[in-house]
């Protein structure tokens, strides 16, 4: 397992792996593939196909935007492997991978995560996504575990809730699975103490359905499992 320590002595897992978590949990991923090597680049495109985005990853990075390991929108095996050169260049040596990943598009970005409060224990959130997230804030907590009326819930709490309906004739968001995501996000909460954060930001909708295509899952200590 890839992990990275943080300051306070805590477990940051691989964004691959922790896909992986929220997949067992019912939860939808973009179909990715974690490379190494340039043959392993090329198989993984004939199986997966373009447009791809491809991403950095390392425990010894934590934010791969800033550190120029995001491609996106790669639509060639040249392009591919530019962008392999470039982001392995970038990592310099230093232990990671290369994230190979589906170009999910869509028009809207929501958020969905979990933190465990130390009195109320696991809080599920869930709000308005995307890299304009922290300045609108559009958020709203429950405890879990949820029902599904708790999901309902929180889905008709936050300001922006028409975003979920059809605006500019955009097919609704599939409500039920998204109540499914939230109740899975607590139960990962519920049924994992060690787990300390989640995050699965964007939560991008292609069409009506909600994808998640980024994920960090923060744990307590090392060698730590999920059970599902």
């Amino acid at each position: 397992m890839e992990q990275s320590r943080t300051d306070g002595g805590k477990v940051v897992i691989s964004e691959f792996e922790a896909k992986q978590m929220l997949a067992r949990y019912g939860i939808p991923v973009a179909r990715e593939m974690n490379v190494r090597t340039k043959d392993e680049l090329r198989a993984c495109a004939s199986a997966m196909g373009f447009p791809l985005a491809l991403k950095g990853v390392s425990p010894h990075v934590a934010h791969k935007t800033e550190e120029k390991l995001i491609h996106l929108d790669v639509r060639n095996y040249d392009e591919m492997q530019a962008a392999f050169d470039s982001i392995m260049g970038r990592l310099g040596g230093r232990e990671g991978s290369v994230l190979v990943q589906e170009m999910v598009t869509g028009e809207r970005e929501l958020m969905v995560g979990m933190t465990r409060d130390p009195q109320f224990g696991p809080c599920v959130l869930f709000g308005l996504g995307g890299i304009f997230s922290e300045v609108l804030k559009d958020v709203v907590f429950r405890l879990a575990p949820l029902t599904e009326q708790d999901a309902y819930d929180m889905m008709s709490s936050i300001r922006a809730t028409a975003i979920l309906e059809s605006p500019r004739g955009l097919d609704p968001v599939d409500k039920e699975l998204l109540a499914q995501i939230l109740i899975g996000i607590g139960r990962m909460g519920v049924e994992n103490e060690h787990i300390r954060e989640i995050d699965v930001n964007p939560l991008i909708v292609r069409g009506s359905t909600p994808i998640a295509v980024d994920a960090l899952i923060v744990m307590a200590g090392e060698g730590a499992s999920v059970s599902s």
